[in-house]
């Protein structure tokens, strides 16, 4: 982690670059297209935002990609350069469709949960996208495509009599004293009439990984050996070799015996970003758990457990649980420290250190008093993401009323800074469509459960002063400066300082 903390995180300033998919105030949201997923890839030089539709949008620097130097890289991720990159559409594709599990009589839906990208050898980009059962791997390339003209010598000509017509035309104009010299003449004119070369992008799903999970796809990651990757659902985390799709290991099982006795499910793991061998993943009851998997084929018992021993030993309640469960875990570059998201807090460890975080920041803890109006609408259930700089010495996440939350370690404010995600100050909020049930999810189950024990202690709903509808969840932080990607709705938005 760099040390110069100060001339790095002094008196950021943050504004919006740049906004795509804004709506009008009478525009209505369809839920196709709210964003449930973005990443930046390692170079900065591309984007992937995946929609509840089932598509990865890509969008690329205007300019192309940004081929530097390892000293100016450096200088880059000192975050001395003031200049942040801007992005342009790319293309699309359909990656995901809704599918129909017979076996259990569920409809899958086709919303991406995660995408992410892999080591891209000879120019290509490949992509890791998942719905709740099903991960496919898509490769993308730039082609060069001819581009047929209108030909002035057969304005009227059909495609399929092209080539008679040119045949008769040569027969014409070409006697045989100058036939080679005017065919060559022809040929160089007719050429820039004939093809016009551009370029186009193709998808292409290289791999599908099926059938290897019972309950919904929640994470993916990749390896730092760019030849493996982790899913992980509720109850179990699989190893994957990106060649091999019809077979993966099982390393991670905390499923029970007998169900009634289950306490916990899994809500994301992420692979450490140096070292090949390790594996963090977070839990509903608040743990961060880091495993070594040279140590045992199955994982899941020796393991080096984060928990922060404060909130261990303070006061319960019915909602101590619910809110304790992390949404998101992302470890920082230098691979010693690790950022977390509940309901609550966003909090940095230390792996070294289990016992507490080096800092936590208060994201919503003025909605403690509100717990009960959250619970109802379970809003109480929202799952916000977390990123970090490429530097290690700022992280973000998202809150309600479109707000964005940006904090350093060391130095500022407690508080941290709060943007409104948007590019005009006084925009009106935008008004998300009722997210549609999802099935076959241990997190739902949970969540019946808590409402059963619950629904007679309530004292009913009182109306909050912020708006719930319009939920910052996904975020991204580019690579190598600062520019924090992020989504409301069906809008991208681009904030730099």
């Amino acid at each position: 982690m760099i040390l110069n903390r100060e001339e790095a995180s002094a008196s950021l300033e943050w504004k919006c670059s740049q906004a795509f998919g804004e709506r009008n105030p009478d525009e209505e949201l369809q839920d196709v297209d709210i964003v449930s997923a973005i990443e930046f890839d390692k170079t900065g030089d591309y984007l992937a935002v995946g929609d509840r539709g089932g598509r990865v949008i890509l969008f690329e620097t205007v300019g192309g990609k940004n081929h530097i130097s390892r000293s100016e890289l450096e200088k880059q991720m000192d975050f001395t350069s003031t200049s942040h990159p801007e992005y342009r559409y790319k293309t699309e594709f359909q990656s995901h469709e809704p599918e129909f599990d017979y076996l259990k009589s569920l409809e899958i839906e086709e919303k991406i949960n995660r995408v992410r990208w892999c080591a891209a050898p000879n120019g290509s980009m490949f992509i890791l996208s998942t719905n709740d059962k099903t991960i496919k791997l898509w490769k993308v390339r730039d082609q060069k495509v001819k581009k047929i003209k209108e030909m002035d010598h057969f304005p009227f000509v059909s495609s399929e009599n092209t080539l008679l017509a040119e045949k008769n035309f040569m027969n014409e104009h070409n006697p045989p004293s100058f036939a080679h010299g005017y065919h060559l003449e022809w040929t160089e004119n007719m050429a820039t009439k004939i093809a016009n070369v551009g370029n186009s992008v193709h998808a292409r799903c290289q791999k599908v990984y099926p059938h290897a999970h019972d309950f919904n796809i929640n994470s993916i990651s990749n390896n730092s050996d760019c030849e493996t990757f982790v899913s992980a659902d509720d109850l179990r985390i699989n190893l994957w070799n990106l060649e091999i799709s019809d077979q993966c290991f099982n390393i991670v099982d905390m499923k029970p015996s007998n169900m009634d006795d289950l306490t916990e499910v899994i809500t994301s793991a992420e692979f450490h970003p140096i070292y090949c061998n390790l594996l963090a993943y977070s839990s509903s009851r608040g743990f961060v758990r880091l495993v070594d998997m040279r140590q045992s084929a199955l994982c899941d018992h020796s393991a080096r457990i984060l928990r922060d021993a404060a909130e261990s030993h303070g006061s319960k309640s019915f909602f101590t649980e619910i809110i304790a469960s992390i949404s998101d875990i992302k470890f920082a570059n230098d691979g010693q420290h690790l950022l977390s998201r509940d309901y609550m807090n966003l909090k940095l460890w230390d792996i070294r250190m289990d016992s507490t975080p080096v800092a936590t920041f208060k994201i919503h803890e003025h909605l403690r008093p509100k717990l009960c109006d959250l619970y109802n609408n379970d809003s109480i259930f929202d799952k916000f993401e977390c990123s970090v700089s490429g530097d290690g010495l700022h992280f973000a996440t998202g809150s309600y009323s479109n707000l964005l939350r940006i904090f350093s370690h060391g130095v500022g404010s407690a508080g941290g800074i709060t943007v409104e995600a948007g590019k005009n100050e006084n925009r009106k909020p935008i008004l998300q469509a009722a997210p549609r049930a999802r099935r076959s999810s241990l997190s739902n189950l949970t969540r019946g459960l808590y409402r059963q024990a619950h629904e007679n202690s309530s004292s009913g709903h009182h109306e909050l002063s912020y708006n719930l509808s319009s939920k910052l969840l996904h975020l991204a932080w580019h690579p190598t400066t600062n520019l924090i990607a992020c989504a409301n709705g069906n809008s991208l938005f681009f904030h730099y300082a």
